[in-house]
């Protein structure tokens, strides 16, 4: 690996390192609803962004940014498709952490790839291979198992799985650099949030600005520690090959999963087990599939099939 390359392998696993350790994060606001939360998050990461912008002499992109969009209303119905899912997805997970669930999330970004696989096959019209098609079938019996058990779907995970995996779909739609994306979509959403925040003051019931200077500040720093490790991961993916990125993104569910497990005491039964063991035994098959290893073994065996025939 070239310096570069060591660059964004760093920046990708800061970034996983960091969204692993949300659920600490969000745990702290537990005496917060979900819904003040997602509001507090949403503001203030645009503000965080803007400030971002300010500071680094982008707000000239931003302006262009809004041109194109003008010109191209389709991306700008995208961006702004993808601000709700995203916020969607926030939302879910925040709940789902301080609803004692950090498991059932940690599940979600565990399928969320294999979920982005099935939208690029009936969306997209991509084409998978053998080993692909298998990891989807092991990561369907995961679910299946613990759909059995539960008595019902694992809407938790699923809802987590889908939502990131259509906004990584809308996302391939626009072509935005990073920070100045990520801004857009946060103001798409920001009237909605400053909405809220100003009901639920009038009503007596805004927790911001109530009194405790602790809660204060973690709700205002909820923008930062949202930007940062997107801003990291921009930085690193076009450094790194796409199946590093892959293989380190598992860092953030396995991290949410011991956390669910061993510092928040959540239950997991055997049948859970078996189920996360059909799915990471997918993850792997579906790695594999991506390294050049296989591809370069998957094309010779094609040619080898036409050649006999």
């Amino acid at each position: 690996m070239n310096e570069q390359a060591k660059k964004g392998a760093l920046y990708i696993f800061l970034s996983y390192l960091l969204w692993g350790l949300f659920p600490i994060y969000w745990k702290m606001l537990e005496h917060v609803t979900a819904h003040e939360i997602l509001a507090n998050r949403v503001l203030w990461s645009f503000v965080s962004m803007v400030l971002l912008l300010v500071f680094t002499r982008k707000l000239r992109d931003l302006k262009a940014t809004l041109q194109t969009m003008k010109e191209k209303p389709k991306q700008a119905a995208a961006l702004v498709i993808a601000s709700f899912l995203v916020s969607g997805n926030w939302f879910l997970f925040i709940w789902a952490i301080n609803d004692e669930r950090v498991i059932e999330t940690s599940l979600g970004y565990y399928i969320n790839p294999l979920m982005s696989v099935l939208l690029g096959v009936f969306v997209l019209k991509e084409s998978l291979s053998k080993a692909q098609v298998f990891s989807v079938a092991l990561a369907a019996i995961g679910v299946a198992i613990i759909t059995i058990s539960y008595g019902q779907l694992p809407w938790v995970s699923l809802g987590l799985a889908v939502t990131f995996a259509l906004y990584g779909l809308m996302k391939k739609t626009i072509q935005v650099e990073a920070a100045v994306g990520l801004t857009l979509e946060t103001f798409s959403v920001t009237p909605i949030a400053v909405a809220f925040l100003v009901y639920w003051w009038s009503k007596g019931e805004l927790l911001l600005f109530s009194g405790s200077s602790s809660t204060d500040v973690l709700l205002m720093l909820g923008g930062a520690v949202t930007a940062l490790p997107l801003l990291m991961f921009a930085a690193g993916a076009p450094k790194i090959p796409l199946s590093m990125i892959g293989i380190l993104q598992y860092i953030t569910p396995t991290m949410t999963l011991l956390l669910g497990v061993f510092v928040y005491q959540e239950p997991f039964s055997v049948i859970q087990f078996v189920s996360f063991s059909f799915i990471w035994l997918a993850l792997v098959v579906f790695t594999l599939s991506q390294t050049k290893w296989y591809q370069k073994r998957h094309l010779m065996t094609r040619k080898q099939e036409k050649g006999s025939a």
